[in-house]
């Protein structure tokens, strides 16, 4: 969560229910994640966790913001990390977890054009005249080769 206010992205889409799927209204989060509402609306303020939000601007916390919500709570309460810095730690969770993302899609990449740049190395192969001979390294000797091109036949 990067601390932007969202708007509700299920509004209009078939119904499918995924972590990302805003349903729970704030008392049923603040129940589910072993916190007061209160601090739900602070952490909301402070950009810890940013649930999606209704028409009517009410807030709608999905699985993952309730993962959040105990995560935030655990580095609080047992760890002993203020908010700012639970703050700042789930920043670089969620810019490590794009740069994966991108890591892999970059690979994905590097895989394609591995593979066009094997297919263009066999097809520049397959044109290679099959008459020429590949030339190896032969001792130095005062023999003389002759060569004879062959003649088109008549």
């Amino acid at each position: 969560m990067d601390g932007r206010r969202r708007q509700s992205s299920f509004v209009g889409r078939a119904y499918e229910l995924t972590d990302e799927t805003p349903v729970y209204v704030i008392s049923v989060a603040a129940q589910l994640s072993g916190l007061h509402p209160q601090t739900l609306r602070q952490y909301d303020r402070l950009g810890l966790v940013s649930p999606d939000r209704t028409a009517g601007r009410g807030r709608r916390y999905s699985a993952r913001d309730i993962e959040l919500l105990r995560q935030v709570q655990q580095l609080s309460q047992d760890e002993g990390i203020n908010l700012a810095g639970i703050k700042r730690i789930i920043e670089l969770e969620n810019q490590v977890a794009a740069l994966q993302a991108r890591v892999a899609e970059l690979s994905s990449a590097v895989e394609g054009a591995a593979a066009a740049m094997q297919q263009r190395e066999a097809a520049v192969h397959a044109s290679y005249r099959r008459d020429l001979v590949p030339y190896q390294e032969v001792q130095q000797t005062s023999a003389l080769v002759v060569w004879r091109p062959k003649r088109p036949q008549d």
